[in-house]
């Protein structure tokens, strides 16, 4: 039987061990959008003492691969890229937003930023492709 797509993110948090661990928290959620936030930690700075850029980079890829699976086919990623504009440090609270409002064919097109506040931090492109196969409750 096939999943409501509001639930299908809560569903893929639930299996995926790597964005439990960076402590990702999902903070709204619909069909064609989600925004998940996340609180930098001790182990995540790189040896100046920064977050490692693959931590923002994660959060918004995951953030683009929930919002892209609510629309109830499995949809995975094909191409992304990140510009990281500000250093994040320690106790940052950052928080990605992706909206896919159209679903035309197998491919995707999204533009996700990510934030710190009010504050543009990083600004993640990516391309998904969306499969046959249906979401599962």
């Amino acid at each position: 039987m096939p999943i409501n797509g509001n639930l299908i993110p809560y569903k893929m948090l639930s299996l995926d061990a790597y964005s439990t661990w960076l402590g990702i928290e999902i903070l709204e959620c619909e069909i064609g959008r989600c925004k998940v936030g996340m609180t930098i930690r001790k182990e995540m700075l790189n040896s100046m003492g920064k977050a490692h850029g693959g931590i923002s980079y994660s959060l918004a890829d995951t953030a683009f691969g929930f919002a892209a699976n609510t629309h109830g086919k499995y949809a995975v990623s094909i191409e992304t890229s990140i510009n990281h504009i500000e250093a994040l440090n320690e106790g940052d609270y950052i928080v990605a937003e992706s909206v896919i409002e159209s679903v035309k064919n197998k491919l995707g097109f999204n533009i996700i930023e990510v934030r710190r506040g009010d504050e543009l931090v990083a600004l993640f492109k990516g391309v998904v492709y969306r499969t046959n196969k249906d979401w599962e409750e």
